[in-house]
């Protein structure tokens, strides 16, 4: 028993044990804990049944473990006869196949040409009658009951109070209502509301307990039925995270709640937040770039906050408060809009970019806060003016320009022009010497000086990147990586893929050679400020142009 021999697979990058036949199921009890993808997972909120995982639930604490799946497989072996229809995942089973007497005795009366299915069992609940305990009459009207309770605390603190009044301990203020009736018929009203209720109370329950024991002798066959369909769908989610890695459209790992489109692009990676404060500790272990999304339905009155995983493209038009539209497994759409970015590499190609990226947004931004200062300014002695005018005051007589007080000034600007233009005529006069390939080394080795540690990061987190941090924000206990490979990644993210339109195109915008020469006068730039910085610096010495 305890040197069965397992099946291993690399799924995801990582060595995993494979459950691939009914025998593997029968042992199930002896798998290393160890070797355990997971340990723990929530009951609500996956792709699977929550009926299913509830019923496996034994403890009913919403979380299924290890041995509650251990002691599902076992009761499973012990129930079916050839465990291996579990690889099926239907809800339907042969009546031979049941090695439980009691339920095959049940399966035989709804079974078709042998086999018992869940509707079967499902029409054979609804179609359930029983014999009623009549539910006595109400000795009151409907709406006079309704009165009682809504005035029962009023009347009844009116009358202790009026008892107290009698015995002197006590003054009923004069704006006091007083109640419709007298307490006698008060308190007999109350007497016969609560006797009805009880009596109520006790043949409704003695209801519900018959149809429950009516209903009882089809729910063992109802649960193997459901657990039958969910088991091995929940192994693959558990043990193997096969479903997680096999991309087929139709496979479904048990956390993924949709699809997100937004920006272009279809994040399939899309799951349901539980507990958003885990995730701000969590998720940003993950190295994942996030997008965390309020999604409402409408149609549907439902919300649900979702975090999608973006593995493909740039990054540019994508912030919080963007929209998009949210599709989940049911196909139902939900408005969709961003609330939080963890902020992780895409890709190297998108690394690249990045510095320049910031450094663009950087020049925006002081181009916008001086803009905003100068307006400010403006506005204040426009404003102030005005003021001054209105109420008669004279205005300040400005100082006469003083050029004296500005030679400095001008010195250090002509100086440092003076510089800048020697810089960059030294540089022109050593590059001058230099062949195209050697102009070409020259450029290659600036750009990887400005992105290459941009990348070279990038290309560290892809490597690292790993979905468990996000499980367990989710409240599930991973026990060994969930890694996305770069190449894995492009299967969760689908960009837009247009084709080559050879029609006459409409002219719309910057025709395209125009942005492919400003981004080259642009670059162009760039290398030159970067040259010159290096020149003054010394770094530079090496080279004939800095001697």
């Amino acid at each position: 028993m305890a040197n069965y021999k397992w099946s291993f697979a690399n799924v995801g990058g990582v060595t995993r044990v494979r459950i691939q036949t009914a025998e593997d199921i029968r042992h199930l009890g002896e798998l290393d804990k160890k070797m355990w993808t997971v340990l723990s997972c929530p009951v609500n909120g996956l792709e699977i049944s929550s009926e299913s995982l509830g019923l496996m639930d034994t403890d009913g604490d919403g979380k299924l473990r290890v041995k509650e799946v251990i002691a599902t497989a076992e009761w499973l072996c012990a129930t079916i006869k050839d465990p291996q229809t579990l690889f099926e995942k239907k809800d339907e089973l042969a009546v031979d196949n049941i090695a439980d007497e009691a339920i095959k005795a049940v399966a035989e009366k709804l079974a078709t040409n042998g086999v018992v299915n869940l509707a079967a069992v499902q029409a054979a609940i609804d179609a359930v009658t029983i014999e009623e305990k009549a539910v006595p009459a109400a000795p009151l009207e409907a709406d006079v009951m309704a009165a009682y309770k809504e005035k029962s605390a009023e009347y009844t603190a009116y009358y202790e109070l009026e008892k107290l009044q009698k015995l002197g301990l006590a003054t009923i203020p004069e704006e006091t209502p007083k109640p419709g009736m007298k307490e006698e018929d008060f308190l007999k009203m109350g007497a016969q509301i609560a006797e009805w209720e009880a009596a109520k109370g006790e043949a409704e329950k003695a209801n519900a307990d018959a149809l429950a024991a009516a209903k009882a002798e089809y729910m063992p066959l109802r649960k193997l039925l459901l657990i039958h369909r969910d088991f091995y769908r929940l192994l693959r989610n558990f043990i193997t995270f096969e479903d997680f890695y096999d991309r087929d459209p139709e496979t479904v790992a048990s956390f993924e709640a949709g699809t997100l489109i937004i920006d272009q692009r279809a994040c399939h990676l899309c799951m349901r937040v539980n507990d958003l404060p885990k995730h701000d500790v969590q998720a940003p272990l993950s190295g994942i770039y996030l997008l965390y999304c309020n999604c409402e339905s409408k149609k549907l009155g439902k919300s649900m906050q979702i975090v999608a995983a973006m593995t493909q493209g740039e990054i540019k038009n994508l912030s919080v408060g963007k929209n998009g539209i949210f599709y989940d497994n049911e196909g139902n759409d939900y408005d969709a809009s961003v609330f939080k970015i963890i902020d992780n590499p895409i890709s190297i190609r998108q690394a690249f970019w990045t510095p320049y990226r910031k450094l663009s947004d950087w020049i925006e931004a002081k181009i916008n806060k001086s803009a905003a200062e100068k307006d400010a300014a403006v506005m204040s002695d426009v404003t102030s003016k005005i003021e001054a005018k209105a109420e008669g005051k004279a205005e300040a007589e400005k100082p006469a320009f003083d050029i004296a007080k500005f030679a400095g000034i001008f010195a250090a600007i002509g100086m440092a022009l003076g510089m800048i233009g020697t810089a960059l005529a030294s540089v022109a006069k050593g590059m001058s010497g230099f062949t195209w390939w050697q102009l070409l080394i020259v450029f290659v080795c600036i750009l990887l000086v400005i992105s290459g540690p941009s990348m070279i990061m990038a290309w560290m987190k892809l490597r690292r990147r790993n979905l468990a941090p996000v499980l367990n924000a989710n409240g599930w206990a991973v026990n060994s990586d969930a890694m996305i490979s770069v190449l894995f990644g492009r299967t969760l993210t689908e960009q837009a893929v247009f084709p080559i339109v050879k029609a006459p195109q409409l002219k719309v915008g910057m025709a395209g050679w125009k942005k492919w020469l400003i981004g080259i006068c642009l670059t162009l730039l760039l290398i030159a400020i970067i040259c010159v910085v290096l020149h003054l610096c010394g770094f530079c010495s090496c080279c004939s142009c800095c001697q």
